[in-house]
């Protein structure tokens, strides 16, 4: 018993660390001949595509370009040990970028007007260590517990057009960020509600000091970048892999500013210094914590609903399985244990993904190959990008947007699909580029939220028919060659039943059955008033014969015995929507019409059974059971 004790607990403490490592579960099983080449391949594409990527979003997080190749690098080995994704690249990002910049700024802002900045450590070293306290709580939102901060619960309403308007909306920002080193040109940069606005105001306040030297290097860059986007965008099936535009780009334009002397000589501004190896590891710092801690929530919210989404589209793609919880704990670390390097926060980025996937990635090996080719730019290389401009690196951010701004091409399409995830994303998009990128998600967020309640409170009601000699029951108003059973109705709600939206299913019901109850017993009632008073004035037997012949007359006739009330779609009742049912079976029962209940789930049974619904209806109890409501029916009779 103690051998078979101790043998379960290392079964259970295997599976648990495996689980945990997804890595120790198929790297045994690798396929070298089969699964290298495509791996090494991809490796070495991600991660030259991502040097200069990772040096250009540097300056989009308001860091020095030393720290987003730090980023990548430990993103990559980190997700490589822990991520259960075969395709997914994760790295730098720029919506993620640009929010970690907006943080930054923010709070030094705050330290500068409260004179709190550390007198030993400059501008670039404040920066890098807020941005890897934010970091640091983006990773601790994405692995807590979910009774304390639920990121995958609140993930869950970022749906695909949200994220997307958000992505757009947070692009144009980013396009707008740029422009200054394009132009060569020094501005204020505006921070807060509407910096969108602001900022091309200052562009343009200062657009006579534009630097000619930046201002065409930007302009060859553009014209070279973009249509080796086009043919990798077009000719991917005939490409055996993408043509690195950023990376010749970014060699040739440092070749030429290195030995043209463009800093000097034309004032160009220029990379600087990025020197090789990596900083001694810090703890983030902890004062500031409370402060950035709400900046960090939405960072982490996005990081993990861009993970999740791209790791299960690529994986229902090509037939495996992902584990969203794992893939929470994955996302976490790779922001939690980089903090302590000096980077900031990461996530999975479409463009990397599909190029990683398209020269043939089979596993996160992959991830270690692209990781190597960063090391060998952070210990060998990275003093060779000294002369680099930044105005390429601003044209190399803005190409990489070109994805998220042609959105604007598929609005038809979305429109026709669906009107109100088409006004979601525009919606969403305006707020995120003219209010701010958290208020814009916020915003966004609400309005899903309001719109799922809309349409829960407003659900499609109707009558369904019977398809002749099946068990077939569909909408009246849509399918031809229905029939009503004579003397029965059926009524289908399709939404749950609750609060917010019991009046509209008694609406719903009292028109589709043309039978108002409340109206009924209340004109019953008016008309019984009348006689009685007529009664009281003329006391002979005519009068009462008359009451007993205008009463007869009064009650009302309908063309239905019975109302079977449809309960597939209810998906689970409250106080408010048992009371409601109640109250609609009491109604109905006064006017002569017995109300059946079919096709109800265990949820609704359970919730009708705790309000005492079924005590002293026999028959209705019945019928709860029942699949086809109509043979339970011609049983009775």
């Amino acid at each position: 018993k103690a051998l078979l004790s101790q043998t379960t607990d290392v079964r259970v403490y295997t599976l648990y660390v495996t689980g945990f490592f997804p890595v120790l579960q198929w790297f045994p099983k690798y396929r070298w001949r089969e699964w290298i080449f495509g791996d090494i391949m991809s490796g070495l594409i991600v991660g030259i595509l991502l040097v200069p990527q990772s040096i250009a979003y540097s300056l989009l997080a308001g860091q020095e370009p030393k720290y987003g190749l730090y980023t990548s690098f430990f993103a990559c080995i980190i997700y490589f040990l822990m991520g259960t994704s075969k395709h997914i690249s994760v790295g730098i990002f720029g919506v993620l970028c640009l929010m970690i910049g907006e943080v930054v700024d923010a709070e030094l802002q705050f330290e500068a007007v409260q004179n709190s900045t550390a007198s030993d450590c400059d501008v670039s070293c404040r920066s890098i260590a807020i941005a890897s306290t934010v970091t640091f709580m983006a990773g601790i939102y994405q692995v807590n517990p979910p009774s304390v901060f639920h990121i995958g619960f609140v993930s869950v309403y970022l749906s695909d057009s949200l994220l997307s308007g958000f992505v757009t909306g947070a692009s144009f920002t980013i396009l707008t960020s740029q422009v200054k080193y394009l132009l060569g040109i020094k501005i204020n940069q505006p921070r807060g509600p509407g910096s969108l606005i602001l900022t091309w105001v200052e562009i343009f306040r200062n657009i006579h000091k534009t630097n000619l030297c930046d201002l065409i290097t930007s302009i060859l860059c553009l014209l070279v970048l973009v249509p080796i986007k086009e043919v990798n965008a077009r000719c991917k099936p005939k490409l055996k892999g993408p043509i690195p535009g950023e990376l010749l780009v970014v060699i040739v334009a440092t070749l030429i500013s290195h030995y043209g002397n463009l800093n000097v000589k034309y004032d160009s501004s220029v990379s600087g210094d990025i020197p090789t190896g990596f900083q001694p590891p810090s703890f983030p710092d902890w004062s500031i914590l409370g402060r950035v801690a709400p900046g960090a929530f939405p960072i982490a919210i996005i990081g993990f609903a861009i993970t999740v989404s791209l790791s299960e589209m690529f994986a229902k793609k090509h037939s495996y399985n992902v584990r969203a919880n794992q893939e929470m704990f994955a996302i976490g670390f790779c922001n939690i244990i980089p903090s302590f390097f000096h980077c900031f926060t990461t996530s999975a980025a479409l463009a990397k993904t599909l190029v990683k996937e398209s020269t043939g990635c089979k596993t996160q090996l992959s991830s270690i190959v692209t990781s190597l080719v960063l090391l060998l730019v952070l210990l060998v290389l990275a003093p060779l990008f000294y002369s680099l401009q930044k105005c390429v690196l601003g044209v190399v951010t803005i190409v990489n947007l070109r994805g998220a701004l042609r959105k604007f091409i598929d609005l038809p399409k979305m429109w026709h699909l669906s009107k109100v995830d088409t006004c979601i994303w525009f919606i969403t998009m305006l707020c995120s580029a003219l209010i701010s990128t958290e208020l814009g998600l916020l915003i966004g967020v609400v309005l899903s939220v309001f719109c799922v309640i809309i349409r829960t409170q407003l659900p499609t009601a109707s009558l369904l028919g019977r398809l002749d000699g099946t068990e077939i029951y569909q909408d009246l108003g849509v399918y031809k060659h229905l029939k009503m059973v004579p003397g029965i109705k059926i009524f289908r709600f399709e939404a749950a039943l609750y609060y917010a939206n019991k009046e509209g299913f008694k609406s719903a019901l009292y028109k589709q059955t043309g039978v108002n109850p409340p109206q009924v017993t209340m004109a019953q009632k008016k008309a019984e008033r009348k006689i009685h008073l007529r009664e009281k004035k003329q006391k002979d037997a005519e009068t009462c014969k008359s009451y007993e012949v205008t009463m007869q007359l009064f009650k009302p006739e309908f063309d239905f015995q019975t109302l079977i009330i449809d309960c597939s779609a209810i998906q689970f009742l409250d106080s408010a929507g048992i009371a409601t049912v109640k109250e609609t079976f009491r109604d109905y029962k006064l006017v002569g019409i017995q109300i059946l209940l079919a096709n109800c789930n265990a949820s609704v049974i359970n919730s009708l059974q705790r309000g005492n619904y079924f005590e002293g209806s026999d028959s209705n109890t019945l019928a709860f059971y029942r699949a086809d409501p109509l043979a339970f029916i011609e049983q009775r009779l």
